[in-house]
């Protein structure tokens, strides 16, 4: 079930602006990281893992914990 914005409560909106600002978040810090590191410290493609950052959550924590060589 789909709800508008205006039939939300407060409490709603503001767990999905929370939950939108750090998704975007950990989006900008994934993709700054990749275009700053060497491609000798990423395990497979940086276009590979540019794609792979965009999807929700999982993306930018799978390349913060499986992508980075240490």
């Amino acid at each position: 079930m789909s709800r508008r914005w205006n039939e939300l409560t407060e409490r709603q909106r503001w767990a999905l602006g929370v939950g939108s600002g750090l998704q975007l978040a950990l989006l900008a810090a994934a993709l700054i990281d990749l275009r700053r590191r060497p491609a000798a410290e990423i395990r497979g493609s940086k276009r590979m893992w540019a794609a792979i950052v965009f999807v929700n959550f999982a993306g930018p924590l799978a390349y913060f914990t499986l992508a980075r060589r240490r």
